[in-house]
Parts: C-alpha cells; sequence; structure tokens
C-alpha cells in the first residue's frame, strides 16, 4: 500500500508540473512502446549487426517517401506499421532501436522512459535456430528489454519503472520466419507449433515479470501471397501449404493468449489479425485503393521478387497503390491501413478488443477511482501531459 501511495503522490507531481508547463498538441495513450518481433517492425537494429548475410534497410530506395527525407533503417517506403500504431497512440514514430541507443547509456535510458524503445530485427523468428547468427532472436530481444528495465529502476526506482511499463504498450510481430524457414524443409509441424508457442508464451510471461501488462499481438498474416512466394509459382497464384501453416500457428496463438490473460491476473491483450485483413485487402483491392497485390513496387524480375529492394531497383510509379514494397514487406500505406484497423479494431480485425481500448485500459481501475467523470479527467490529465513533461522529474529520482 506504501509503494502504491508513493506512486500516485509521483503521478500527481507529474500532473501538476505538466499542467503548469501547458498542453501537449496530441493526446498520449500510454507513456512508452516497447516493439518486439521481426522486419515488419524492425527500424534498424540489423544495421548494427555484423555479417554480410544480416538482413539490412539501409539502402537508398528504402525510407524514400519518409517525412523529412529518406530513412534507410525500415523495410518500407516511409513509415511502417509500428510507426503508425506509435502514432495513433501519441507518440511521434516508433521508438529507436536499441542497439543504435545502446553505445550511449544515457540516450538509452532517456529514450526507455519518454517513448520506449525498439528490439525488433529483420529476419528474426521465435526459435533462436530460426536465421540462426543474423538477427536478434526473440529470447534476446527480451534480454536486452530486461537489461534495459533494470537501468530505469536504477535511475527512477522499482516502483515507478513498474508503473510505466505497466501502463506502456507492448507491441509483438513474430512467427513469420520461423514458418518460412519450417516450410523450406518440411517436418512435424505439431512439433514445430508446440516449440513456437512455448518460445512465445516464454516472452510474454518473462516481460509479464517485469511489469509489463498491456500486449498488442499482431498475427502471422498470408506468407503464401508475398511477392517472394507467388514468384514460385508458374501462374503467379499463392501458396496454399505455406498460408495453411500460418493459420494454424495463428489458431494456436489465439489459445495462448486467452489462456495467459486468465493465469496472469491484470494481464490485457489485443490480438490483431492480420491474415483476416489481408484475406479481406486481396478479395476488393480496390476498396483500399490498390492497383496491384501481388507484385513488389521496388525490386527486379518477375513480380519484383528475383530481389530485395536495392539502389538499382526498379520501382512502381505510384507507391501507395501496391499493397508490397518489396518481395516481402508491405508498402507504407499498407502499414496505415492495418494500423487504422488494428487501433479501430474495425470489422473484427482485433480480439477481444481493439490496440486502442488496449492502451485506454484500466488506469481509473488502477488509482482507484469511482466516479467515472473523475476518472475520465483524471485519465485525459495523465495521458496528455504525463511523459513529456515527467522525464526530467524521473531523472531526479533516487
Amino acid at each position: 500500500m506504501g509503494c502504491l501511495v508513493m506512486v500516485t503522490i509521483l503521478q500527481v507531481c507529474l500532473i501538476i508540473s505538466a499542467a503548469a508547463a501547458g498542453p501537449r498538441k496530441m493526446a498520449r495513450l500510454v507513456p512508452a512502446m516497447y516493439v518486439f518481433g521481426d522486419s515488419t517492425l524492425d527500424v534498424g537494429n540489423n544495421n548494427y549487426l555484423p555479417g554480410p548475410n544480416v538482413p539490412r534497410a539501409n539502402t537508398p530506395l528504402n525510407g524514400v517517401d519518409f517525412p523529412g527525407g529518406a530513412r534507410e533503417t525500415g523495410f518500407s517506403n516511409g513509415y511502417h506499421v509500428a510507426d503508425f500504431i506509435a502514432i495513433k497512440l501519441g507518440l511521434k514514430e516508433s521508438p529507436p532501436a536499441y542497439l543504435s541507443l545502446a553505445p550511449r547509456p544515457s540516450d538509452l535510458l532517456l529514450s526507455a522512459l519518454a517513448t520506449g524503445v525498439s528490439y525488433a530485427s529483420a529476419g528474426a523468428g521465435i526459435l533462436d535456430s530460426t536465421n540462426a547468427g543474423n538477427n536478434i532472436p526473440l529470447s534476446k530481444q527480451v534480454r536486452y528489454m530486461e537489461s534495459t528495465k533494470a537501468a530505469m529502476e536504477a535511475r527512477v526506482g522499482k516502483a515507478a519503472a513498474r508503473l510505466l511499463l505497466s501502463r506502456s504498450f507492448f507491441l509483438f510481430s513474430v512467427g513469420s520466419n520461423d514458418i518460412s524457414v519450417f516450410a523450406a524443409a518440411p517436418g512435424d509441424v505439431a512439433a514445430l507449433y508446440a516449440s513456437l508457442i512455448s518460445g512465445y508464451s516464454t516472452a510474454i510471461t518473462d516481460l509479464y515479470g517485469m511489469g509489463a501488462r498491456k500486449f498488442g499481438i499482431v498475427n502471422v498474416g498470408l506468407l503464401g501471397c508475398v511477392p517472394a512466394a507467388r514468384a514460385l509459382s508458374a501462374t503467379g497464384a499463392c501458396n496454399d501449404g505455406l498460408n495453411q501453416l500460418s493459420a494454424g500457428f495463428n489458431d494456436k496463438l489465439r489459445s495462448l493468449m486467452a489462456g495467459l490473460a486468465a493465469r496472469l491476473p491484470g494481464l490485457d491483450y489485443s490480438l490483431a489479425d492480420n491474415y483476416n485483413l489481408s484475406q479481406v485487402t486481396f478479395a476488393n483491392p480496390a476498396a483500399s485503393g490498390y492497383v496491384n497485390i501481388d507484385s513488389a513496387c521496388c525490386g527486379s524480375g518477375r513480380m519484383g521478387a528475383d530481389s530485395d529492394c536495392l539502389p538499382n531497383s526498379t520501382t512502381c510509379a505510384d507507391h501507395d497503390r501496391f499493397v508490397f514494397w518489396d518481395r516481402g514487406h508491405p508498402s507504407q500505406r499498407a502499414g496505415e491501413l492495418s494500423a487504422a484497423a488494428y487501433l479501430d479494431g474495425a470489422a473484427g480485425f482485433t480480439a477481444p478488443i481493439s490496440f486502442d481500448q488496449l492502451a485506454r485500459k484500466d488506469l481509473a481501475i488502477q488509482l482507484g477511482c469511482h466516479s467515472t467523470r473523475a476518472c475520465y479527467a483524471l485519465r485525459t490529465f495523465i495521458h496528455l501531459f504525463f511523459h513529456r513533461y515527467s522525464i526530467k522529474l524521473l531523472l531526479l529520482v533516487d
């Protein structure tokens, strides 16, 4: 009870200091976002990994449509889905890559407290063996988060760090690479699913133990319909076997999250259905403004799938009219529409709640207020002001 009282006092102080400083332009729904997964979320961690076979996005055409100039840190022509989710949560963009901050501990700490950190790594899987040696596997991403949390606790104290983490948004998108590697040399499907779900469960449980409570999970999409998979077919059709593997994993993931929520008190989650969203998009691409759903905007050869997006690659005329930017990753427009679906929860693309509902969830309950009007006012103040002006005060806490 004593810790709760002290934390509440700290919150009140932060609110007061924020109110004196003035309002934000946009409401901050969460104090920070922490990102885990693969190339769909990676914002540059792999640029800091050694080795010739590490998948990196630091080529001139990647990020060509990024506001203010190219950002060669993501597999997209501009923002990707993590950026758009972050923006809708009140952040400027996806938090920066862990490895870009790690050499400067003070910068890492500041980012961890003020906006969050991205641990996502292109090529990463749930299993350590997936594309081993050329990425940061999920288990190591979680260990990096553990060391980040320790630094946060050393600076602001355990209670404040735990409060911040419990309010923050933990974004996941992982599993595609594990399934793709398995499909190249098929084996026991049941054993694959068991290993993947075990690894996923361990990651979520470990983060829960660190204080995480809000998990936004993006499931695996139609892997058999990306240009790299379609180009292997003489007709350019989707690989149904690969899609079935993805669907089977998603069923297991759905059960896992429901079970964890039932077993771990206070754990809340939103499961974003990338698979279903892709099906709906491909069934009626014109409704989303697309003219091409099967080829890469940036690439070479048949369906643009003979190579990654390289400096000498051919690009399509209108980047926003293609679902795919390169042979394996969505365009900026696709990322924007995906984030909108996940945040709004439209047409059943999230369950049991939307990302937006998850971000706003249970703050009033945790603060112990019982008046709906008072809770709404308090929540609004905290979301508007909590983090922009709290960081200086937090850094003074011993």
